[in-house]
């Protein structure tokens, strides 16, 4: 097993890698103490040069915790379009590629999200596909050590180079899958999602929106407002989990109570001991302070009143999606969650289930059903649809 430890080797790989028709990806971070993911180590694999099944074909681990490498050979390989790039569940990774070189793997393929288009299911796994696809079985038991800790195990070494080599079978077989079905497109329009740096971005000034509470008050919204921004804002800096600066239920209580000093602070029963004094403890009363002397105000999200049949149209639009999902082997959740058919049903039409390949599937129908253009009807265990009388 090669580990990669010099940028010259590096280089050298990402060079053969571009005469490849695609690589696989995959990496080992720590997120544990960190707001940031620590990247820890980077598996790479190319097929064969005969193209001819899995066997052979070039595997390496790459370790960017070693002294002195660049990681620029692999990014460079990133932007070379000519290679597919080939991850599975890729949004942890390219996020990680993203906050360190502003950039996305291009072009990206993912299989998780292809496994779903192809009917394995809703967030089909790794492991699940190796089994099915690759006929293989995998060792998971070095899949939750210290993957910063150094030297790696030769268990730790396997089971990484594990989920780039079967990543190869899977990757042809899906690919050929999406191309008999006339469903490239489909996964285009995921991956579009995945590559937008909004889906990555996280703004401090939005941090409260994330923030559950059962309390509408425009005052203490804007209170909380502060408080999650404070923390957003101290967490990214410093680099330390939101937790280590203070949690939801923390930030629910002092956005209630109100505190005006550390004394009051020290009475809290929820917040961290180190959280009541300190830059952490001036912050929160900043927060506080800001949010009590708020002119604008956030306003709490006004329920839909709702319409007369919306709940019996709800039901049957769910009764539609598992019947068009059905017909075209797709994951339900894929085509629309429970919370779209119940904005379809309320007149809501600026949705995802309404357009592109979604819209083709079910999306079209579904505003059919809603303006009583057509009807449901069973027949021996089927549902079809049928135009209304």
């Amino acid at each position: 097993m090669t580990t990669i430890t010099r940028t010259d080797d590096l280089a050298l790989f990402c060079e053969t890698a571009k005469s490849a028709p695609y690589v696989t990806v995959d990496t080992e971070f720590l997120r544990e103490r960190t707001y940031w993911s620590k990247l820890c180590l980077i598996q790479l694999a190319i097929p064969p040069a005969s193209g001819e099944g899995d066997p052979g074909g070039e595997a390496v681990l790459v370790d960017p915790l070693a002294d002195g490498l660049s990681l620029e050979p692999l990014y460079d390989l990133f932007r070379h379009r000519e290679t597919v790039k080939v991850f599975h569940a890729a949004r942890q990774d390219l996020e990680i590629f993203f906050h360190d070189a502003g950039l996305f793997p291009e072009p990206l393929f993912d299989t998780q999200v292809a496994a779903m288009v192809c009917g394995f299911g809703e967030q089909v796994g790794y492991e699940t596909l190796v089994r099915k696809i690759a006929r293989a079985n995998l060792d998971k038991s070095s899949r939750f050590t210290d993957w910063s800790r150094r030297p790696l195990s030769e268990a730790q070494k396997s089971y990484a180079l594990a989920d780039v080599t079967h990543l190869r079978v899977i990757y042809e077989f899906l690919a050929a899958e999406l191309k008999k079905n006339d469903r490239e497109s489909w996964l285009t329009e995921e991956v579009a999602v995945l590559e937008n740096p909004e889906t990555y971005i996280t703004r401090p000034d939005e941090a409260w929106l994330k923030v559950r509470t059962r309390t509408n008050s425009p005052r203490f919204l804007a209170i909380l407002r502060e408080l999650a921004q404070f923390r957003e804002t101290h967490a990214q800096d410093r680099d330390i989990p939101r937790s280590r600066v203070f949690k939801d239920d923390a930030m629910i209580e002092i956005a209630s109570t109100k505190p005006a000093s550390e004394a009051d602070l020290g009475r809290s029963r929820l917040l961290l001991r180190e959280a009541r004094k300190g830059e952490i403890a001036t912050g929160i009363l900043a927060a506080v302070k800001a949010g009590l002397e708020a002119t604008e105000l956030p306003q709490p999200k006004k329920e839909e009143p709702g319409r007369p049949g919306n709940a019996a149209l709800s039901d049957l639009l769910r009764v539609l999606l598992k019947a068009k999902a059905d017909a075209a082997g797709v994951a339900p959740k894929l085509i629309a969650s429970a919370a779209d058919l119940d904005a379809i049903a309320t007149g809501e039409r600026d949705l995802p289930a309404l357009q592109g390949w979604r819209a083709e599937v079910f999306g079209r129908d579904a505003l059919r059903l809603a303006a009583g253009e057509i009807a449901l009807s069973a027949r021996g265990g089927a549902v079809r649809v049928v135009p209304a009388s």
